[in-house]
C-alpha cells in the first residue's frame, strides 16, 4: 500500500551532481566557482551571527533588496528573495502552474524544470532548440493550457545564449509569464533585467551560487513587477532566507569589485579551456556561462568521465535523448584546467 501521490512515485526525481563525501577531488561537474568569495561575505556573516539567532530573520531579506535595488537600477519591490534561485523557480511554479496545465521548455535544458512540472501533477513541453541554438517559432505558440514557459539564458547543458531582442519578441507573442533562468549570465556578454520594466510577463531569476561563489550559502532572486512579486509572496515560506545567508548575500552583492574581478579570471580561463579542449580534438560549444559542453568524436563520453573519475576528477556525464551525450566541464582555476587538459591528453 502506498500513501504519496501517484505524481510523485510515477517520477525519478531530480538527481544533483555528485558531491564526495571524503578524500581529495578536482571538482569541475556542479559549475560551482573555484576562487572563495568576496572577504566582506565572511565578515558579514560573523557579524550576523555575534549579534544572535534567536530571532527570526527579515522574512522579505530587505537588506539584500536594497543593495541589490541599487545594483540592478530597479526599485526593491521589484525583488524577491528566495533560498538558491531553485527555491524561486519552484514558487514562481506553484503559482501558475495547476494541475494538468502546461509549462514549457526548450529541449535540451536544465532537467529541474520537467521535476517541477511533475510535482504540481502538471504536464510538462519540451521545444528543441534549432542547430544554431536559437528558439524555433513554435516556442512562442500559444495553447489554452499553457501557464508558464522557463528559458535558462545561457542555457545548461550548452552555455548558449539567446539574445536579448529574442527574447523581448517571444514575450511579446507568448500567452503567459516567461521566466528568464540567469544563473549564469554574470559570465555572458548581455542580460534581461532591463526587459522586466519593458513587459509584466518577463521575470528573471538569478543565483549567487555561481558568480558570487556562494553554492554553500544559498541564495537567489527573482526580478519581475511588483504586482506579480505581491502574489508570489503569498507562495514562498515565510522566513526562506535566513539571518546568515542574507547578511552574507547583501555583502557579496555589494561587493561589485570582487565580482568583476572574479569573473573576468573565469571567462579567461573559460577560454583557455575550450582552446585546450578544442586542441584535443573535442567538438565544444562557444560558452556564455562558467562551464563549457564536449564531446570527442573517437572516445565515448561516458568512458572518459569514469577514467577521469579513477583519477578523482569530476566532471558532469549527461546524456539527452534524441540529442547527444556528452561532458559538461566547469570552468575551474588555470592550475585545474591544467591538471584537466593534461589528462584528457592522455586519453585521447
Amino acid at each position: 500500500m502506498t500513501y504519496f501521490r501517484p505524481e510523485l512515485e510515477a517520477m525519478a526525481g531530480y538527481v544533483p551532481g555528485e558531491q564526495p563525501q571524503a578524500g581529495k577531488f578536482l571538482k569541475l561537474n556542479t559549475n560551482e566557482n573555484p576562487y572563495p568569495p568576496s572577504p566582506k561575505v565572511v565578515h558579514a556573516i560573523q557579524q550576523a551571527a555575534a549579534a544572535g539567532l534567536m530571532r527570526y530573520p527579515d522574512p522579505m531579506g530587505n537588506a539584500f533588496r536594497d543593495r541589490a535595488a541599487d545594483v540592478l537600477g530597479v526599485p526593491r519591490d521589484w525583488i524577491l528573495c528566495g533560498n538558491g534561485s531553485d527555491d524561486i523557480l519552484t514558487i514562481v511554479t506553484r503559482a501558475f502552474v495547476g494541475a494538468g496545465q502546461r509549462l514549457r521548455l526548450p529541449y535540451p535544458s536544465y532537467i529541474l524544470y520537467r521535476t517541477l512540472a511533475q510535482l504540481q501533477g502538471a504536464n510538462w513541453e519540451e521545444v528543441r532548440f534549432c542547430d544554431d541554438w536559437s528558439l524555433p517559432p513554435e516556442f512562442a505558440a500559444a495553447a489554452p493550457d499553457l501557464k508558464l514557459v522557463f528559458l535558462p539564458n545561457p542555457n545548461s547543458p550548452t552555455g548558449t545564449m539567446v539574445s536579448r531582442d529574442a527574447i523581448r519578441r517571444l514575450a511579446e507573442h507568448l500567452p503567459c509569464p516567461l521566466l528568464v533562468d540567469e544563473a549564469y549570465v554574470d559570465f555572458a556578454d548581455e542580460n534581461c533585467v532591463s526587459l522586466v520594466a519593458r513587459n509584466e510577463r518577463i521575470m528573471v531569476s538569478r543565483t549567487l551560487s555561481k558568480s558570487y561563489a556562494l553554492a554553500g550559502l544559498r541564495f537567489g532572486y527573482l526580478v519581475a513587477q511588483p504586482h506579480l512579486i505581491q502574489q508570489l509572496i503569498k507562495v514562498k515560506d515565510s522566513y526562506n532566507c535566513d539571518a546568515l545567508s542574507i547578511a552574507g548575500a547583501t555583502a557579496a552583492i555589494d561587493d561589485q569589485a570582487w565580482l568583476r574581478d572574479t569573473v573576468g579570471k573565469i571567462r579567461a580561463t573559460r577560454t583557455r579551456l575550450a582552446e585546450g579542449l578544442a586542441g584535443l580534438g573535442f567538438s565544444v560549444l562557444p560558452s556564455q556561462a562558467n562551464f563549457v559542453w564536449c564531446t570527442h568524436p573517437n572516445h565515448a563520453a561516458v568512458t572518459l568521465y569514469e577514467r577521469l573519475k579513477q583519477d578523482r576528477v569530476l566532471v558532469r556525464y549527461m546524456n539527452y535523448p534524441g540529442w547527444a551525450d556528452g561532458l559538461r566541464i566547469s570552468v575551474g582555476s588555470d592550475e585545474q584546467t591544467d591538471a584537466l587538459l593534461a589528462l584528457l591528453k592522455a586519453m585521447v
